[in-house]
Order: structure tokens, then sequence, then C-alpha cells
């Protein structure tokens, strides 16, 4: 997905639900700070997404520009509409959330996580495809690897969940220095 969808997707899902604002919280919400983000990170054929302030509303989003709607046959691309605990975040993420608004979105707002709360998130998911994400964020220097490390600090997580994660970390950075 490009930047241009991710805003396509954010006023077509405000127009559906009569709201100004959006939440990106998937993959996808790296294009909020990294418009022009490395094509490795843009996968993905779909951004998960829910209203502001309105979280339950988002089965509305998902029903009409979900996978295989119309939107999703005529676009190539679609929204998973999801709610605000489908993401584990460290504490402060909504203060640090990346707000996208032009032309393209109608005045409608995308409010896109933090890169370094995102690939906190993708840590604790823990998939293949979520390692893969989080090792190219840091191989494009687009995560700090402190700031990661103090924002795990500030979550509450089982102690070997919080070890995997830190040598996860420490083993991505390593690999991006040689």
């Amino acid at each position: 997905m490009k930047r241009s969808e991710l805003e396509h997707v954010i006023r077509a899902a405000a127009a559906i639900l009569d709201v100004e604002d959006i939440v990106v919280v998937g993959s996808q919400s790296v294009l909020g700070r990294y418009p022009d983000a490395p094509a490795e990170l843009l996968e993905s054929c779909e951004a998960d997404i829910y209203p502001r302030g309105e979280p339950s509303r988002s089965a509305i989003i998902d029903a009409v520009i979900g996978e295989e709607s119309r939107f999703h046959e005529t676009f190539g691309y679609y929204v998973d509409g999801v709610d605000e605990k489908t993401s584990v975040l460290p504490p402060g993420w909504e203060q640090r959330l990346v707000r996208v608004v032009n032309e393209n979105t109608r005045g409608a707002v995308g409010w896109c996580l933090d890169p370094e709360d995102l690939a906190l998130a993708k840590h604790i998911a823990g998939r293949d495809k979520d390692n893969r994400f989080t090792q190219a964020l840091v191989r494009h220097r687009m995560v700090d690897r402190d700031t990661l490390l103090e924002r795990l600090d500030s979550m509450e997580l089982p102690a070997e969940k919080r070890a995997v994660i830190t040598g996860r970390i420490a083993a991505q950075f390593a690999a991006a220095r040689e």
C-alpha cells in the first residue's frame, strides 16, 4: 500500500462513519512518519484501522470497504476494521501518534502509530512477517534502539516475553551494523 492509498482509505472510512479521526495501527501506519517508506515495508494491501473514540464502529468499515468488498475489488487494497485492543502498545502511544491530513484525505485525519510503537507491537505479536518487518525498520534506520528498549521497559510484559524481545532487538541492530 502506498501513502496515497492509505490517504484514500482514511478518507473513505471517515466518510462512511461520518467521523473526522481514524487511527491506523497496522504495518501501514509506517506511512505516517515515512510517506516514502521502502517497498518491503509496504507489501500489505490492508490497513488496520478504527475510528478514534469509537472503535466499536470499525465493523461497519470492515463490512463496507473490507476484504473482498467492491472497494477491495476496485482498488486492490482494503481495510481491516480493528479496535484499540488489536495492538499491544507502550504507555503514551496515543500522545505520539503521527497526524496524516491533506487534500487527499479531504480533511479527515489519520492517526498513525509512531514507528517505535509500531515496532514494539510487531515484536509482541512475534509472527515471522512481524519479525521481517521490524528487521526492515532497523535495516533502513527508521527506529532507534534506545527508544525501543526504553519503551519496552515501560510495558507490563512477562519476563520471558521481555527477554525474547530484548534479544531480538539486539540481534536486529547487530545484523544491521554488519
